[in-house]
């Protein structure tokens, strides 16, 4: 199992660890609620060193990202992100990424799923059929996402660059805690602002980054934050989890991620999902909530008033800002307005819920 550059800091302040995606990862510290809170209402930090980062370059970095990927990367400008998706042949979804412009037409950043580093650097390669320059910098690379209304606020003072106005899905580059060529981020999966650091773990670097975070933000309640509060705050949002949510077998528009699946460049499996824009698909994934006590959990089986089934539940949770059972699941069309009554299999039993639309709220 491997470590980030962070696992020791985790232990000593008591994290509970349990691997994930190979990694020996925080899941918690002081309770997923606790955690939670902080997120939603200050700031927290969260180690995702495990993610995988592959740099891209030269005259035929843009052609290759724009063969693999489903968003339109040629619209990005120095210092723009964009979240998009890998298609494969049949129209399923090989990953999610983000896509990151460093220099126009000749520089990019993907930033992909920790458990899928293998495969999407395998697809990428099998594409790379013009000789782009391309690199997995994974292993080397740190990446810390501190998220939360005042994350930027508490991480000013330790950066000369302007954070407090970088725009969503925008980045920059600089000194951040005395480090160099920092990439400060205006991203995340938690909906709660923020942003992301990367950096590469040389020298003391992760050290004296995680230590200067911790000695502006511990005094101003910025927490450190696990995988199990990652879920709850990506789920009230309605963000998609690869594995959970999206996979091999789902494509971009039953996910309702046709936002991102751009029909004006060629890219793999475009004709499939033009027909299925075209025709519709069969099945969309929703979000829900419950009516009755009790909580979705992955893979359980969603009923109409029939008993028939109608789809599966790809993630549920209690929500600890809602104060309620909600979760995200495939249904029938017909199942999938909003509004409307299905039933969620949880042991033997059948228990009323409700579509609603995402990101969830108290409404």
């Amino acid at each position: 199992m491997k470590n980030t550059p962070f696992t020791e800091k985790h232990i000593a302040l008591g994290a509970k660890m349990a691997p994930f995606a190979g990694y020996n990862m925080p899941i918690s510290y002081t309770g997923i609620n606790d955690e939670h809170a902080a997120v939603r209402t200050n700031a927290g930090i969260f180690d995702v060193s495990h993610m995988g980062e592959f740099i891209l370059k030269g005259a035929k970095a843009l052609g290759l990202i724009q063969r693999v990927t489903s968003n339109d990367a040629s619209k990005l400008k120095n210092g723009q992100a964009q979240y998009s998706c890998l298609p494969n042949d049949e129209g399923g979804i090989v990953d999610d990424l983000l896509v990151y412009c460093i220099e126009e037409n000749n520089v990019y950043m993907l930033v992909v799923n920790a458990s899928n580093i293998e495969k999407d650097w395998n697809w990428i390669q099998h594409h790379n059929t013009e000789g782009a320059e391309i690199h997995n910098i994974s292993d080397k690379t740190c990446l810390l996402a501190i998220q939360g209304p005042n994350a930027t606020k508490i991480l000013q003072q330790l950066t000369d660059v302007d954070i407090l106005n970088l725009k969503y899905y925008h980045f920059t580059k600089g000194t951040f805690a005395g480090v160099e060529n920092v990439l400060i981020s205006a991203t995340g999966y938690t909906g709660a602002g923020g942003v992301e650091i990367y950096f590469e773990d040389k020298d003391d670097d992760a050290n004296k980054v995680w230590d200067a975070i911790f000695a502006v933000g511990t005094p101003q309640g910025l927490k450190p934050i696990g995988l199990g509060a990652r879920d709850t705050l990506r789920l009230e949002m309605g963000f998609c989890l690869y594995g959970n949510d999206l996979d091999d077998t789902t494509s971009p528009l039953e996910a309702g991620l046709g936002w991102i699946t751009k029909f004006s460049k060629d890219f793999t499996a475009k004709k499939i999902l033009q027909k299925q824009k075209e025709f519709g698909v069969d099945r969309k994934l929703v979000g829900f909530e419950m009516l009755e006590k009790g909580i979705a959990r992955h893979d359980y089986e969603i009923k109409d008033f029939t008993g028939n089934t109608v789809g599966k539940v790809t993630s549920g949770t209690q929500s600890p800002s809602l104060c309620k059972a909600i979760g995200m699941g495939y249904v029938t069309n017909i199942n999938a307005t909003i509004g409307r009554t299905i039933y969620i299999k949880v042991r033997n039993t059948l228990l009323q819920a409700k579509v609603v639309k995402m990101p969830f709220s108290n409404g």
